[in-house]
């Protein structure tokens, strides 16, 4: 078996000395395979940096073990070092281009350093690199007249055009927007596997987590799994909201919100719930599984509003019964009150069933509407906008619903739009909650 390309043990990293001397890093263990990308998460300050410039080469490893492409790098000698960093391709924050080079120019540049390749093999490759990252037209361009994003991918392209064997990335997509960040590590994935490159990236943006075969978390100098981080993170979120609301508050609160204000709740409850899904497949956390359900009652309100409709609601599939199921409130021990129907009855049935969005201007005209519901709540539905929704395997989990614009016109694209935004992450959110609830019901059935 290969030999990994890097190894780091037992490290310790200290700056300053004597009073002034504080620890960075303690006791950091990590192995990283050929091919693999590990993203490194954790605060501002908790010694992502620190630790990429010591595999880096780039800072002289004090105490414990760090071995890259075979070379311990402690009490390494400066050619040595300078022989490892050959073989590393470094991608920074900062992109760190020269503003009078053009675009190739600064990719040669990386490619000179040997001094081993002939000018028109070093030309063909900066080229040919900065083709493969969407900038063959922008071959002459100098940074300034480049996008952050268009020299961020520059700079990828320097750190691969070496064919180097490690690249290390600190974060890449800090400066960038949500479209350019994604691009980014999309090119680092896609070039550094094409490669058979490892990847080592630092980053605190959760946006780009899914790029990763393996995700550590280094918080106050110390690695731990992203999991347990993940995990304790989210249980003291959930513990906080939950001690901060009585049930039922946080529909109150929502209610209240600005439309801004809820979205980015929205988009933060998504961002924890995605990182939770990410860590564990089943867990049981009561807070965690209180606030969820807190949110998607407040959150199934909250649309009613924003989209200006009479009635939102959010079925889930239960394929083991070849049921779905609304929750419609709670009896008085707290058990949940439900409504539940064959797959496929109902438009909502029809929705779960065939993973397509339905848009129907006149319910009673179209025979796949229940009206026996209607006549048992009093209501009268008129018009529906029904959208699936659908777990990360792809598979329809549930079904989000809204019932009769208050404006009483048909709904329309516009409406479909904005509710798939919306739609998209609840997904998220509703995931976390249904995988809960399943990990319930099997600890229930394994102690029975």
């Amino acid at each position: 078996m290969a030999e990994p390309p890097i190894v780091v043990e037992g490290l310790d990293h200290f700056f300053g000395s004597g009073e002034l001397r504080k620890q960075i890093l303690f006791d950091v263990s990590v192995t990283l395979r050929a091919g693999e990308i590990v993203i490194v998460t954790g605060p501002s300050g908790s010694g992502k940096t620190t630790l990429l410039t010591l595999v880096g080469a780039l800072r002289s490893a004090q105490e414990g073990s760090v071995q890259v492409l075979g070379h311990e790098l402690r009490g390494a000698a400066p050619r040595q070092l300078e022989t490892v960093r050959k073989h590393i391709g470094y991608v920074f924050q900062s992109h760190n281009l020269i503003d009078a080079l053009t675009a190739r120019q600064n990719v040669e540049m990386s490619l000179r350093v040997g001094g081993e390749l002939p000018n028109d093999e070093v030309r063909r490759r900066a080229s040919e690199m900065l083709e493969a990252v969407g900038l063959g037209e922008r071959l002459e361009h100098h940074p300034e007249e480049l996008s952050g994003g268009q020299r961020q991918r520059v700079a990828i392209a320097r750190a691969l055009a070496s064919e180097p064997r490690i690249v290390l990335a600190d974060e890449p997509t800090a400066s960038l927007d949500k479209q350019s960040g994604r691009d980014v590590v999309d090119l680092i994935q896609t070039l550094a596997r094409e490669q058979g490159v490892t990847v080592l990236l630092v980053t605190h943006d959760n946006r780009i987590l899914d790029i990763a075969d393996r995700i550590v978390h280094l918080e106050d100098g110390r690695l731990q799994s992203f999991t347990d981080a993940v995990i304790a993170n989210a249980q003291n979120m959930m513990h906080m909201l939950a001690d901060s609301y009585r049930k039922g508050d946080l529909k109150r609160v929502v209610a209240g919100m600005p439309q801004d204000q809820f979205v980015r709740l929205l988009e933060q409850v998504t961002s924890d719930s995605r990182q939770f899904l990410e860590a564990t497949q089943l867990a049981n956390n009561e807070a965690f599984e209180s606030m969820l359900d807190q949110a998607l009652d407040a959150f199934t309100s909250k649309l009613s509003q924003i989209l200006d409709v009479e009635r939102a609601s959010l079925f889930l599939v239960d394929r083991e019964r070849n049921e779905i199921w609304l929750k419609v409130g709670e009896e008085e021990d707290g058990r949940p009150l439900e409504v539940r129907m064959p797959m496929g009855a109902g438009i909502a049935g029809h929705v779960a069933t065939t993973g397509e969005p339905v848009r129907i201007d006149d319910a009673y005209s179209d025979s796949r509407f229940n009206q026996e519901i209607d006549r048992e709540t009093g209501f009268r539905t008129r018009t529906i906008l029904c959208l699936p929704i659908r777990d990360r395997a792809g598979s329809v989990f549930a079904v989000a619903q809204l019932l009769n614009r208050t404006d009483a016109k048909p709904f329309d694209d516009g409406d479909e739009a904005r509710f798939g935004e919306f739609v998209a992450s609840l997904g998220v959110i509703l995931e976390t909650w249904w995988q809960m609830n399943r990990a319930e019901e099997v600890a229930s059935e394994a102690l029975a």
